[in-house]
């Protein structure tokens, strides 16, 4: 039997989305600058990626030699390489943000000040110019002078201690939670910081964006709660504090489902479906907050009923009887799944190395103004030529290429400074 495969999507380098025009200069490193800055090129903005010599750090993410993750969050985008720590490198970026609309950057806060890119010098030659500014702590503060990976923060705003089972230790995410928070948030702020340029006339301004806040701001209402009741969320795996049930449950064939009803008239329908319709008036299962606080007993009744049926029996019969519940699925299924494929929620793209690589689209889905693909994700320095000699000359051009202050991957960038 042929395994299933995504839908082919093709690159159409002609695509003018909604944010054609619009240039973003990305000095960012690893994930949540370039997640960031994936949103802004998928919907068609030209987002230019300043390089060092050797590469985005996010390129040394690789799985057999490849590149994936700088393949997935940096299609649609180009790249120029160059050494910052020389002065012809630093003017090279100065004179992009002369005719750009974003700057994205992550460097420890002082950092752009000490090479003359500080946003007071950036909005000297362009008004205009929204500056976003992620580090891990902000740019103020007692941690401003400290690196800030996203696991720091993780730890830090709470999430790892009401993450994982209270007789385990806290539980990091297994993938970069703080991060792409981080990104998701300073893409809807530039495009408020946008608005307000092209719509009201107003001036550019300064985005501080550390990963700290928009993870924290999304823990929910945890200080209102603790000055409330004095106590600390206690960790309680899959299973909710605020509705019951809710949890994972596992099947006779091995598999898992996980089931939530978090309203009132469905958990008295997952009673009457499991056959125990007269737990309704029992007083722990009767309300929220009895099954709450009854919740092992309750996943012990609903698990019972689960694991005496396989995944697709349990998934059939709820289906039917409208219980919200689905199956917990692993990369392996879900690249094979029906409804995955059918949506085209993951796609394929023509690739160098992989021949083609499995990603997802352009997301979220716009009826009027939708994104396009319209590139593969760069090689080092693979725009260098296109958008420096142009804007340089190509008599100064060739001279700081041959200096390294511009670099295409294979010179090292640690030539006399120009």
């Amino acid at each position: 039997m042929t395994a299933k495969r995504p839908a082919k999507k093709s690159f159409t380098p002609d695509a003018r989305g909604p944010l054609n025009g619009v240039r973003v200069v990305d000095l960012s490193r690893l994930v949540a600058g370039n997640v960031l800055t994936l949103q802004l090129a998928d919907f068609g903005a030209e987002v230019i990626k300043i390089e060092p010599p050797e590469g985005d750090t996010l390129r040394s993410w690789r799985v057999k030699g490849v590149e994936t993750a700088w393949k997935v969050y940096s299609r649609n985008k180009k790249s120029v390489a160059l050494d910052l720590r020389s002065d012809a490198g630093r003017t090279i970026v100065r004179e992009l943000a002369k005719t750009a609309a974003i700057v994205v950057e992550s460097f420890r806060p002082g950092v752009m000040e000490d090479m003359g890119l500080s946003p007071a010098e950036l909005h000297a030659i362009n008004p205009k110019l929204v500056i976003v500014r992620i580090s891990g702590w902000g740019q103020d503060g007692r941690y401003r002078h400290k690196p800030g990976f996203g696991t720091l923060i993780e730890g830090y705003s709470g999430f790892a201690s009401m993450n994982g089972f209270a007789d385990r230790e806290p539980v990091l995410p297994p993938m970069y939670l703080a991060d792409c928070m981080a990104a998701l948030n300073g893409y809807g702020a530039v495009m408020v910081a946008l608005r307000e340029v092209e719509m009201n006339g107003g001036n550019g301004q300064v985005l501080d964006l550390p990963l700290f806040d928009p993870l924290f701001s999304m823990l929910g209402p945890q200080a209102a709660n603790h000055r409330l009741t004095g106590e600390v969320k206690v960790r309680t795996g899959s299973r909710s504090t605020n509705a019951a049930p809710r949890n994972v449950y596992q099947t006779k064939d091995g598999s898992w489902v996980c089931l939530s009803a978090s309203t009132q008239g469905m958990a008295m329908r997952v009673l009457a479906k499991i056959g125990r319709p007269e737990l309704a008036d029992d007083p722990r299962f009767s309300t929220n907050i009895e099954r709450v606080r009854n919740g092992v007993e309750l996943d012990r009744i609903i698990g019972e009923f689960i694991a005496a049926r396989d995944l697709a029996e349990n998934l059939r019969y709820f289906d039917e009887a409208g219980v919200t519940i689905g199956p917990v699925y692993d990369i392996s299924q879900i690249v094979e799944d029906d409804y995955v494929l059918e949506r085209e929620s993951l796609i394929e793209i023509d690739d160098a190395d992989m021949g083609e690589i499995p990603t997802h689209p352009v997301v979220p889905r716009m009826s009027g103004t939708p994104g396009a693909l319209k590139s593969a994700a760069p090689k080092v320095g693979e725009h260098n030529e296109a958008l420096l000699k142009p804007m340089l000359g190509a008599a100064e051009y060739d001279k700081l290429r041959a200096s390294g202050a511009i670099s295409d991957g294979t010179t090292t960038g640690k030539k006399k400074k120009q």
